[in-house]
């Protein structure tokens, strides 16, 4: 697929879209999210893609007090055209965003991102699948990411322009970590989850030493 393209197939969306729809609203109400998430995961999950949820939805489920009005599914890069494809076919528009690690899927105003490679080169593998969990979102199942997965993304793609930061925060404050495989999964960007911790610690925020002083190791030398 063409980059920015917008593909349909059957059943055909009576109304294509502009591309600047293809944006997160605020205007969102919770029943219509809710109904779009089903149908979503309804798809996805009947279709045997393998997924976890990212975003808003994830920090919500693993305890972070925030709130979300869009979707964002995890992937890997071989599957992401087929869930475009199984959405369409559910009646949703469909663009191409960055082919090199974003897709979108929009319908009755609801935006759904389909991710399939976090900054860092993250990708949805074989460990952090096995570690996935199931929560429940006003009635509805959602495989969620790991929250040390979660974290190490949120970190890393921080930057003055989002509150990424305050998310991974967050998720240290809320969540139960495995320290041992968060070590495992920072090493997309030891130094970023090195200056989280410590900024955590500063914080009060309950970080034990050992996690800090192998990172500061790998990243700096003993």
């Amino acid at each position: 697929m063409a980059d920015q393209a917008i593909t349909q197939h059957a059943p055909p969306v009576a109304d294509v879209p502009d591309p600047d729809e293809f944006e997160k609203r605020e205007d969102v109400d919770e029943t219509t999210l809710l109904e779009i998430l089903g149908e979503a995961v309804e798809a996805i999950e009947n279709a045997g893609i393998p997924y976890v949820f990212i975003g808003g939805l994830a920090s919500i489920l693993l305890g972070s007090p925030s709130r979300t009005n869009d979707i964002d599914f995890f992937v890997r890069p071989e599957d992401a055209e087929r869930v475009l494809e199984v959405l369409e076919g559910r009646g949703f528009a469909t663009r191409v965003k960055d082919p090199s690690w974003l897709m979108k899927a929009l319908k009755s105003g609801v935006l759904v991102d389909v991710i399939f490679r976090s900054t860092g080169d993250i990708y949805l593998d074989d460990e952090m699948m096995a570690r996935a969990t199931v929560g429940e979102y006003k009635r509805q199942r959602l495989r969620i990411v790991p929250p040390e997965d979660l974290l190490v993304m949120k970190a890393l793609a921080h930057n003055r322009d989002t509150r990424y930061w305050h998310d991974a925060l967050d998720l240290l404050a809320y969540s139960e970590m495995d320290w041992n495989y968060l070590l495992r999964r920072a090493r997309h960007g030891p130094r970023r989850i090195l200056s989280l911790l410590i900024y955590a610690q500063s914080d009060d925020l309950t970080v034990p030493f050992g996690p800090i002083r192998a990172l500061w190791d790998q990243v700096y030398g003993s």
